[in-house]
């Protein structure tokens, strides 16, 4: 079977595999769309905190199949069914998961990194990580439920945002757009800031998914923020940016008394200046990945097009060169690619 595989720093090929036998108490499920996200492309890179992954390595961990193959101690799924695969396994015995934070889990493992992933044609699974796909969601459009469930998980489950919130999203990337939709879903007013290279594709996109954006290399944010919220500030801010300034901006921006959420991973430790925010009262929050509830509230959030998944994904690249996939993402030229391995 054909994979894509990282075989050294921004080094990826298309390697023949042998096909993986399920144990008894595995699934087997047939590929048929994986994403790339930051992750990928921070791996691709062999960044900082990254290079513990062992090379080669068969990347990817947003993907969705079909079973193609169920275990004789498997009673969950049966062949044809459509599923997707919760990628970040939790132990289910640190203090964290016992006490109902499995996404903080000390001992998790991360499909695609810890263990071979799902940029290839058949993947094995053990079925309590997987979910059934509604029928009305088409497998092209369930590759990114991973994503979906972190957006939905910062917007549903860690932010205070509720109809007619002005919300404002920091960051036009994968998780960005996606927790501008979410929010958008709740009937919230949302804005998406993105920079120059964001203003060819990225924010582009989010104009097409309805959503208004701001390009802050060409338009004042101090202004904008004037005039959506009347002088008060943002309800509820999103950084999703990954980069320490994001912080930094979301305080100058988020109304007293308002709400800061952290969801991108900053490379560098921030230089916050606490005061404002502290006289402020203002909420800083923090949402890192998603649990088994915010999977299928993102499921769900695609079965009523609350998600226009159709309009997010881009399936122009092919897997023959993966490369040009994860060049165009870290130049900003896409928003959130996927691979086909189900043609």
């Amino acid at each position: 079977m054909k994979a894509i595989v990282q075989a050294g720093a921004e080094s990826v090929e298309l390697q023949q595999r042998d096909r993986p036998e399920p144990n008894n108490d595995e699934v087997l499920i047939r590929v048929h769309t994986a994403g790339l996200c930051g992750s990928d492309a921070h791996a691709y890179r062999y960044e900082g905190g990254y290079e513990w992954i062992p090379i080669p390595r068969i990347m990817g961990h947003e993907y969705s199949g079909e079973v193609a193959e169920v275990g004789d101690d498997v009673n969950e799924f049966e062949v044809g069914d459509k599923v997707v695969e919760e990628p970040i396994h939790d132990c289910g015995t640190c203090f964290q998961c016992k006490n109902g934070q499995p996404n903080v889990c000390q001992n998790f493992s991360i499909t695609g990194m810890h263990r071979d992933g799902a940029y290839t044609e058949y993947v094995t699974v053990a079925p309590q990580h997987l979910h059934a796909v509604p029928d009305d969601v088409p497998l092209e459009h369930a590759a990114i439920t991973e994503p979906t469930s972190i957006a939905a998980r910062a917007v549903l489950t860690q932010s205070i945002t509720e109809p007619g919130h002005n919300v404002l999203v920091e960051g036009p990337g994968p998780i960005g757009v996606l927790t501008a939709c979410v929010a958008d879903s709740l009937g919230a007013n949302v804005t998406v800031s993105g920079l120059g290279p964001d203003a060819t594709y990225r924010l582009p996109l989010v104009n097409d998914l309805g959503i208004a954006t701001l390009n802050l290399d060409e338009d004042d944010l101090d202004e904008r923020t004037a005039t959506v919220t009347d002088d008060v500030g943002f309800d509820v801010v999103f950084d999703t940016t990954g980069h320490k300034s994001g912080v930094e901006m979301a305080v100058e921006q988020v109304r007293k008394g308002g709400q800061i959420v952290v969801v991108g991973l900053p490379g560098e430790p921030s230089e916050l200046f606490m005061t404002p925010p502290v006289r402020g009262e203002v909420d800083i929050n923090t949402s890192y990945g998603s649990t088994w509830r915010n999977f299928e509230q993102a499921l769900r959030l695609m079965e009523n097009d609350a998600v226009d998944a159709e309009t997010i994904v881009d399936p122009s690249f092919s897997t023959d060169d993966p490369e040009t996939a994860f060049e165009a993402f870290l130049n900003s030229e896409t928003c959130k690619p996927v691979f086909s391995f189900g043609e």
